[in-house]
């Protein structure tokens, strides 16, 4: 699989028994349904496992909106995440997965209270 923003390989990387896809190239995490709220609500760990990228190059990444989902090839719906809506990620119109840029996972599970009044990226 490549990742649908920068076309590089991706690699897999665990957490707790739990696998993820991870961008060799601009270090985005792909995951699959269910993984990403899995690790969000038990692995205080998991965002510096799993997500070490730059959240600069996240940041530009995410200005590329118009992607497709990696494995069925659909146009990725974007989406804020309800708790922070700063954190705008990708989502698979068929239930595929999410995906995020670097950096956006760390943000995700470092939530405070300050996070809901963030302007949209």
């Amino acid at each position: 699989m490549n990742c649908p923003k920068c076309f590089s390989a991706m690699e897999v990387v665990s957490f707790s028994g739990i696998k993820v896809d991870r961008c060799t190239g601009c270090k985005g995490l792909w995951f699959q349904p269910d993984e990403l709220s899995e690790l969000r609500q038990d692995d205080w760990m998991a965002d510096y496992v799993l997500d070490d990228g730059s959240a600069r190059v996240g940041r530009e990444y995410n200005r590329v909106r118009d992607i497709a989902c990696p494995q069925c090839e659909s146009p990725m719906q974007q989406e804020a995440d309800p708790d922070q809506p700063h954190i705008v990620y990708e989502s698979c119109p068929n239930g595929h997965g999410v995906f995020l840029d670097a950096g956006e996972f760390t943000d995700l599970v470092h939530k405070t209270f300050w996070d809901r009044f963030k302007p949209a990226q």
